[in-house]
């Protein structure tokens, strides 16, 4: 019987793997394959209803979960961003900053996509924006295109596990949970800490600025050794102005966001929240301005609205606690009622912003693309949670456990042989499936087993990035192809990606050597 469970686990994952590669919707993948298998244990006396009454129950605590509400609002605030052209000015301005230097487009590619990266998290939009922007340009000044579309494609992919990251905010779910259960397991010995999205976010910053410092490197020797493939340009040099102004906004949304998170003045949905609302400020005040209406009523309501939110957050950091928790006192009811006037400019600013957004017709569309992409993520993870138990019903995660148990090596052979697989996976499944499906089969055991749940999140978040890179599935491929000018082909694009698929393994090396990297930070910030 336990030889019959493993052949049906196995079955099961290949039968996804296939199903995805016909071209199947993967929400309807995962509980198709989920429901046939069920039956087929059914009949065969393998499987217990029971696991199938489990997922309604399953599902209500989904969508009641606190946590994932930061993925609808991390993704408006990228969509809106996108739509406001920062990123625009942000590539203009760093191309003219170091387009002087030879292969400075690769240099402000890079720092381009790990500034949007720290604002919004979403891939996407980043790939798209750059590969619109920056590519042309780069051909335009005789750049190799596998060395451009490289650097285009890994400085997107920087969204995945530079925080805030959607991937990052899943994982952190995943992981929180998984630690929890590894402690029942073993009695409270196994992942002491709880685990939160928080310390994913900060143990993940210190290894993606190790990424962003390998990718300029590795910039840097090509442009070096190979002159000819990253010349340098003739370009004005931007004003010290012009650097501000480009750079403000989102330096000043990633103090406001990730600042709040990391501070633990905030949690990452009210984080979300604040990037969200700073982001229709921002988007606001671009657009009036680019439409001469700087000093028109609208913008100087969102400028105020902007203003009484820094205010806002300043107070927030300043003073204590209990003053702004109610308690009696003067100074408490003082600060409380500033306070509430702030928050009430606040909103009227991010009305604002959003009145000048509709303004310009780009409102709705940012609603509906934000919808349709958190409506993705939570249809999916509706399929894998009946994937899951399906899985679990059929006794895999025993057979995973013991699985990794038999791996040679003990906890360093689980290790290796986790990541190998999900890199492999990562040829063939988005990171939202293997976050969702393959994540809580392993995480439990490898954590009894005495891996540290957050250096293991960060690890895993590492990985699960190439999965944006890797031929043929890419999405980061796919999202350049779809820019791309003709004369650039598409083996042009899979061969620039693989030097950075091989610095991000050296990445994760590093991290493995070094996991103070991961675990530093968190330590520092919440212990």
């Amino acid at each position: 019987m336990t030889d019959l469970h493993g052949i049906l686990d196995i079955l099961m994952f290949l039968a996804l793997i296939v199903g995805l590669m016909l071209g199947y919707p993967v929400a309807f993948t995962l509980a198709g394959v989920a429901l046939a298998f069920g039956l087929i244990g059914l009949g065969l006396g393998l499987f217990q209803p029971s696991y199938f009454a489990a997922l309604p129950q399953r599902v209500f605590g989904t969508m009641n979960n606190a946590t994932l509400t930061a993925v609808p609002l991390f993704v408006l605030m990228g969509v809106i961003l996108e739509r406001s052209k920062i990123a625009e000015d942000l590539l203009s301005t760093m191309g003219d900053l170091f387009g002087s230097l030879r292969g400075g487009l690769l240099y402000s590619t890079t720092l381009v996509g790990a500034l949007l990266a720290a604002s919004t998290g979403v891939v996407g939009a980043t790939v798209v924006t750059m590969g619109l922007l920056a590519l042309p340009a780069m051909l335009k000044r005789g750049y190799d295109p596998r060395l451009a579309t490289g650097s285009i494609a890994a400085a997107g992919t920087l969204g995945q596990i530079i925080p805030p990251s959607i991937v990052l905010i899943l994982l952190g779910d995943v992981i929180g949970n998984a630690n929890q259960r590894a402690q029942l397991q073993t009695g409270g010995a196994a992942g002491t800490e709880a685990v939160s999205v928080g310390d994913l976010f900060a143990g993940a910053l210190v290894p993606g600025l190790v990424l962003v410092g390998l990718f300029l490197v590795y910039q840097a020797l090509v442009a070096w050794l190979r002159p000819n493939a990253a010349p340098a340009g003739e370009g004005a040099y931007p004003g010290l102005a012009r650097v501000v102004q480009a750079l403000v906004a989102p330096l000043v949304l990633i103090l406001a966001v990730l600042g709040s998170i990391l501070a633990g003045i905030a949690t990452p949905t009210e984080g979300a929240a604040v990037g969200a609302a700073g982001a229709a400020l921002l988007a606001g005040w671009r657009l009036e301005r680019d439409a001469g209406r700087a000093r028109g009523g609208l913008a100087r309501l969102i400028l105020l609205g902007g203003a009484a939110l820094v205010a806002l957050v300043v107070i927030r950091l300043t003073v204590n606690t209990p003053a702004l928790t109610g308690q009696p006192g003067g100074l408490s009811m003082l600060v409380t009622a500033v306070c509430l006037v702030l928050a009430a400019g606040g909103f009227a600013g991010v009305i604002g912003g959003l009145l000048a957004l509709h303004r310009t017709r780009g409102l709705m569309p940012s609603l509906r693309s934000a919808m349709d992409i958190t409506a993705m993520v939570f249809v999916i993870l509706i399929g894998a949670a009946l994937f899951t138990l399906v899985f679990r019903g059929l006794g895999g995660d025993e057979w995973v456990a013991s699985m990794l148990e038999a791996v040679p090596g003990g906890l360093t052979g689980a290790l290796l042989f986790t990541f190998a697989v999900m890199f492999f996976l990562g040829f063939f499944l988005d990171f939202i499936e293997i976050c969702f499906v393959v994540v809580p089969l392993v995480a439990v055991p490898l954590i009894v087993m005495g891996a540290d749940p957050v250096w293991l999140g960060v690890m895993m978040a590492l990985v699960l990035q190439t999965s944006f890179l890797t031929p043929p599935f890419g999405f980061a491929l796919f999202y350049l192809r779809g820019v791309a000018p003709p004369e650039v082909s598409t083996l042009q694009i899979y061969r620039g990606v693989v030097p950075f698929i091989a610095l991000q393994l050296v990445a994760v090396g590093i991290v493995w050597v070094v996991p103070q990297l991961a675990t530093w930070l968190p330590g520092l910030l919440y212990q």
